[in-house]
């Protein structure tokens, strides 16, 4: 059971979307396992600051297979000097496999932080997009929506487990906060990771609950 949170912890759940269960365009390893959860732990309201990220990308957007003719997914190429995975297309703006998953009660949610729009640069981390044509990293300006609210530690969960949220608990360290991941309730795109991603959290000093 989790222990009471500080006042001063917020919850990230990351891009908890249709796109990322089975069926969806982007599914990641049983990551409909984690919605009945993370549903108890809202409605607890445990916290007083819960922030859920969504992918938002266009149609045209970089990091689409389809918009690289002879390109398949899973694929890498390079892109702005680094490696970029191309993915099947997914959370679509305006699209239902874009939405926040409907058996989810978000009441308890003070900010909706969609990410991923700008159609030349991918964006995995809830705090900064990934490497742009200049080869800075784009404040989403949650850091500071945080900081405004007094937050110095969160708690992460959602999908997927290897990417969006480990580069989110990343980056919550290195803008020093207190980081811990709720383990089970994220999941990976594949769990063949799973111990490499384990070892890169514990090495960052990130919580794992």
């Amino acid at each position: 059971m989790l222990p009471a949170p500080s006042p001063h912890a917020a919850l990230i759940l990351v891009d908890v979307q249709p796109d990322f269960m089975p069926g969806g365009a982007l599914a990641c390893h049983e990551g409909d396992a984690i919605v009945a959860g993370i549903d108890r732990l809202l409605r607890t309201r445990a916290f007083r600051h819960v922030v859920a990220t969504q992918d938002w990308h266009p149609r045209d957007h970089v990091s689409f297979a389809a918009n690289h003719p002879g390109r398949a997914p899973f694929e890498q190429i390079a892109l702005h000097g680094r490696p970029q995975t191309l993915w099947p297309a997914h959370c679509v703006q305006g699209t239902p496999g874009a939405a926040l998953h409907p058996a989810i009660d978000w009441s308890a949610a003070d900010l909706i932080l969609r990410k991923g729009s700008d159609p030349g640069v991918d964006s995995y981390s809830a705090f900064r997009e990934n490497h742009g044509p200049d080869g800075a990293r784009p404040s989403t300006g949650l850091a500071g929506w945080l900081r405004e609210r007094g937050i110095d530690e969160v708690y992460l969960c959602g999908l997927a487990r290897d990417v969006c949220v480990l580069w989110t608990a990343q980056d919550a360290v290195a803008l020093g906060l207190r980081a811990r991941l709720l383990w089970d309730l994220t999941r990976p795109v594949t769990p063949d990771g799973d111990a490499a991603t384990r070892a890169t959290l514990q090495s960052l000093g990130v919580g794992i609950d």
